[in-house]
């Protein structure tokens, strides 16, 4: 547990590092939102183009493991939304209450944090639970708010989904990274070098935004606040744990990294959408400062735990 804790505990120094360079107003606002973009934009999508280059699909896909994590993720989904309808919140609210009880931030944390710890074997179960997350969840939250708005679900409602996928760049480094792949042929020197150095960036960039980030964020509906944390922190990755290793048996490794990629706290997209929308944005907020600043013990006792598992 203290060596898991000692390997952590780096990436959430950089978080507050961030955090506290945005409070003293060395890293405004612009600042922060353009920091995001690169990252996003940039050092992540090159990280991820460059790791799933060197993937085989056939090896990294693994029916299993999606329907584990499928499940697993949609039960606490389910449970937040539920929830949310008992007290009598409208479905647009409890749409979002949901995206915060099941979808981690595994783009900026998750991929460098797990890899770091798990080796490159992990890149391959990362980059499945981000897929999952992006593809099924971040459609889902669109689809139940403009549909609950119009209505009804129109095509223009799956057409702007589907763009919005496309459109994606970590969606599109993945696939761009897993058809370079494909072709059996070793990227080119200048070319790996190039998305090596810029990818090198993704890691200090994407932890320091995190918790710029986090600076203008505040703890309001507490109480709500918790609950959703506690499903994200603890509900979700318990859930995953079920269907993966009871339910449909996934290899341990795959498992493992599956498990702690699930113990992450709430991802910051899910306060990008909510602020969209317009939907309980502060209750957001508030889920995502509670998470990450649980997540500091949360998430070790899962990752030592999961080490003892995968052994």
């Amino acid at each position: 547990m203290l060596d898991v804790l000692v390997q952590t505990l780096p990436f959430f120094v950089v978080i507050g590092l961030g955090y506290g360079a945005a409070r003293r107003g060395m890293f405004g606002p612009e600042a922060t939102a353009a920091l995001t973009r690169f990252v996003f934009y940039f050092a992540l999508s090159a990280m991820l183009l460059r790791f799933s280059a060197r993937l085989d699909l056939a090896e990294v896909f693994d029916a299993r493991f999606v329907a584990a994590y499928l499940l697993g993720t949609m039960a606490v989904y389910l449970v937040g939304l539920g929830t949310a309808l008992w007290r009598t919140r409208n479905l647009e609210e409890a749409a979002v209450e949901g995206q915060c009880a099941a979808i981690g931030n595994t783009g900026f944390l998750g991929v460098p944090m797990l890899t770091m710890i798990f080796g490159e074997a992990a890149i391959g179960p990362v980059m499945l639970v981000l897929a999952v997350d992006l593809i099924v969840f971040s459609s889902l939250i669109v689809i139940l708010i403009t549909a609950t708005r119009d209505g009804r679900l129109r095509p223009a409602v799956l057409w702007s989904v589907a763009k919005g996928l496309v459109a994606n760049p970590m969606i599109v480094s993945i696939a761009l990274g897993l058809g370079w792949a494909a072709t059996g042929i070793a990227l080119p020197g200048p070319v790996d070098a190039t998305l090596a150095l810029l990818g090198a960036a993704a890691t200090p960039g994407a932890l320091f935004a995190i918790g710029a980030s986090l600076a203008t964020k505040s703890a309001e509906r507490v109480e709500v606040a918790g609950w959703l944390s506690l499903l994200k922190l603890i509900a979700h990755p318990g859930a995953v744990a079920l269907a993966a290793l009871v339910l449909f048996r996934v290899e341990p490794f795959a498992a493992g990294v599956m498990i702690a990629a699930a113990a992450l706290p709430v991802a910051g997209n899910v306060y990008i959408l909510a602020q969209h929308y317009g939907v309980a944005p502060q209750r957001v907020s508030s889920s995502i400062l509670i998470s990450t600043a649980a997540a500091v013990v949360t998430l070790p006792v899962v990752i030592a735990r999961v080490l003892g598992l995968t052994g």
